[in-house]
């Protein structure tokens, strides 16, 4: 089994540091990650004006616990998450990715119980899509994953979910693509235009969906969620909706995108286990598991206290904000045995890739059906891929972890 270690690094004083603004975090940030998880677990960096915790236990005891606040407008002045936010915001016109009670628990029910509906109902048309897609890729040569396969089947996936007219689909991709420059704190001006301009186009498209549909419903989310509106099943205004159909949109491309690819790479970079996945495919659901321990997709999460109170034995002050480094989790020996190795066939305890509690995320279901069913179908009809001489490049986008370019020859 692979071991990507290397040498222990010096303990990092900023989760920066750690993070994808530098190249060899960006790179790999496990060896960083282990050094705080070993010497310091719970970090207070103050620069960024947030405590960091490193460990399975106390992250997952953070997530779970429902007294935490997530609205980046309660953290406090100078803190990287308010960063994340714009001062005349109103709290309550957000994604349920940052809404708090009373609204929360408003917002998400309906949203979730109509998505699942949906996804179970249309999991062979899912699956159909990403079939298509992988066919669609040239047979023979050196192209693109990234392009080809892992950045398409999401956004189609999810348009053909939300009810998105075939024809617009260039422009949803466009709009989807800006969009998720939302997640960058550190955005340009030229990349904050772009997504303030795309954003305004995805949601007028959403309202002109949203009524189209309750003229006439469709076979698909939107239809399902006027259709709750009108039956007092979704009390959802439709601003509410249509941020919701956003977030659905930008939190499921990004992250199932670069599940696909980290995995592929996992996969070309450690033989054994995919001759293990092609010898007994009924180990795809346990692959898709530990791609997400070992490379998820998302490195971290937050949680904002409501009050002065300990936390992972150490005091914190309200409004504090608490990182909670998913990536360090998921390598904790504490829980998990030989973390540093990439291992399909053990059967291993519950990463926190997606996050918990009341805030898990609510895609989940979508991107393990997705980036099960493209391991299983790309390597039956590439069997042969491998991975040509080349720099993997990482994106730069702070506190995510996926591959920009991914060149694979079939």
């Amino acid at each position: 089994m692979a071991d990507d270690q290397g040498d222990t690094p010096a303990v990092p004083q900023s989760i920066i540091e750690v993070s994808a603004f530098v190249p060899d975090a960006r790179t790999n940030p496990h060896p960083k990650l282990k050094a705080i998880r070993d010497n310091c677990p719970v970090m207070r960096d103050e620069m960024a004006k947030v405590w960091f915790l490193t460990r399975y236990g106390d992250i997952r005891e953070t997530v779970n616990d429902r007294t935490y606040v997530r609205h980046p407008l309660k953290a406090e002045e100078g803190s990287l998450s308010r960063q994340f936010a714009d001062d005349r915001e109103d709290p309550s016109r957000t994604s349920i990715l940052f809404l708090d009670e009373p609204d929360h628990s408003r917002v998400r029910p309906p949203l979730a119980k109509a998505f699942y509906a949906r996804i179970n109902r249309m999991k062979a048309e899912i699956e159909a899509i990403t079939d298509d897609t992988i066919d669609a890729a040239p047979a023979s040569g050196t192209f693109d994953l990234m392009a080809e396969i892992a950045v398409p089947i999401p956004v189609t996936v999810i348009a053909r979910i939300l009810g998105v007219d075939e024809e617009r689909l260039p422009e949803f991709r466009e709009w989807s693509e800006d969009v998720i420059l939302s997640l960058n704190p550190v955005r340009t001006p030229e990349e904050s235009a772009r997504m303030e301009a795309s954003g305004i186009q995805l949601d007028n498209y959403f309202r002109e969906l949203m009524e189209a549909r309750r003229a006439a419903p469709q076979d698909d989310l939107i239809s399902d969620m006027v259709q709750l509106q009108a039956s007092g099943d979704a009390p959802l205004s439709d601003d509410e909706l249509g941020i919701n159909l956003g977030a659905l949109l930008v939190g499921g491309n990004l992250t199932t995108t670069d599940l696909i690819g980290n995995g592929v790479w996992l996969f070309l970079t450690h033989p054994d286990q995919l001759a293990a996945l092609k010898a007994d495919p009924a180990l795809g659901a346990q692959a898709v598991e530990e791609v997400l321990r070992y490379e998820a997709p998302v490195s971290v999460t937050s949680r904002i206290l409501g009050h002065d109170r300990d936390v992972a034995g150490c005091p914190m002050k309200a409004h504090q904000v608490v990182f909670c480094s998913l990536a360090a989790a998921n390598r904790d020996p504490g829980t998990f045995d030989a973390p540093e190795a990439f291992d399909i066939t053990k059967k291993r305890p519950s990463h926190i890739a997606f996050g918990g509690g009341p805030h898990i995320c609510i895609g989940a279901p979508l991107a393990r059906i997705e980036a099960r069913r493209v391991y299983q179908r790309l390597f039956e009809r590439f069997p042969d891929m491998t991975l040509p001489e080349q720099e993997v490049v990482w994106r730069a986008l702070p506190f995510f972890r996926g591959i920009e370019k991914l060149d694979v020859t079939v």
